[in-house]
């Protein structure tokens, strides 16, 4: 573990005072590991393929089925209690 000093802002305290109070953390350097994991999870994650993309609007454009209601469903399906 890496021990630090550091100089923040009052609003800086502020916050890591709220996440302190909001998950129940000892301390402000459990609230600066928190803030760390949550920034790491919202920024550094991997975001949606290009691929992915393309394929879902090639899916948006696909022809609908209508299938109409449960009844038409089982019908089409088989599913209909004999």
């Amino acid at each position: 573990m890496v021990k630090a000093l550091v100089d923040i802002s009052d609003n800086a305290n502020t916050i890591l005072n709220i996440i302190k109070a909001e998950y129940g953390l000892k301390d402000k350097s459990q609230a600066i590991d928190r803030m760390a994991e949550d920034y790491k999870t919202l920024v550094f994650e991997p975001k949606v393929k290009a691929s992915y993309l393309k394929k879902l609007e090639s899916i948006k454009k696909e022809r609908l089925i209508k299938i109409g209601g449960i009844t038409d469903f089982d019908k089409k399906y088989g599913l209909t209690k004999k």
